[in-house]
């Protein structure tokens, strides 16, 4: 009995330190160092799935601001029936901080054995940014430094990047591109913050 009590104090704690880095967006979602200096728990989230997944730090969060502007509980808008009515279903099963969907989710959660991860836990999100960018680097051949590219794979999946879907969506070319020029500009940030980020050890998890 005193043995699972232990259990449930520890896991209360853990619970409220993770809520305490994932429950309210960042502030400035274009800096960096401003996200990881409000949410250091990111940080050390984002920096080990950057060196487990070996993608840099700056992909994984363009990603995931483009993906959710950084909120938990992002879903998809819903359909509307004569282009204006809302339905109760959504455009597609995403959710949270990266809006990967449940098909997506469950083959993470098989290929890595991971069980009890969420979705809207930015922990297991980002992880799961590392994992797609690492599958598609070793299914397409893309480069871990291409962002560009790895957008396109991770919007249109591994088969529509293969058909070159993105070919027929401008939009999605442009977003892309987007995101390419936030990656650039997270790897600028972060290059004067990384020390002083690293310096943080009083951080127990």
């Amino acid at each position: 009995m005193y043995f699972l009590r232990l259990i449930l104090i520890f896991f209360l704690f853990t619970s409220m330190l993770t809520l305490q880095g994932c429950v309210s967006s960042p502030t400035y979602a274009g800096d960096a160092c401003s996200i990881f200096d409000e949410k250091y728990f990111w940080f050390k989230a984002a920096k080990k799935s950057s060196k487990k997944w070996k993608v840099p730090i700056a992909t994984l969060m363009s990603v995931i601001n483009q993906e959710s502007a950084f909120k938990q509980y992002a879903k998809p808008p819903r359909k509307k029936l004569f282009g204006f009515i809302p339905l109760l279903t959504r455009e597609s099963s995403s959710l949270g901080y990266s809006q990967a969907t449940k098909g997506s989710w469950e083959h993470y959660k098989k290929v890595t054995g991971k069980r009890f991860v969420t979705r809207i836990s930015f922990k297991d999100s980002v992880d799961f940014v590392g994992f797609y960018i690492d599958q598609a680097n070793k299914e397409l051949g893309i480069s871990k430094k291409d962002t560009f590219n790895h957008y396109l794979a991770y919007h249109e999946g591994m088969n529509g990047f293969r058909k070159k879907t993105y070919k027929k969506k401008p939009e999605l070319l442009k977003i892309a591109s987007r995101v390419e020029k936030q990656s650039q500009t997270y790897n600028k940030q972060l290059s004067k913050c990384m020390s002083k980020l690293d310096r943080n050890k009083y951080i127990l998890f």
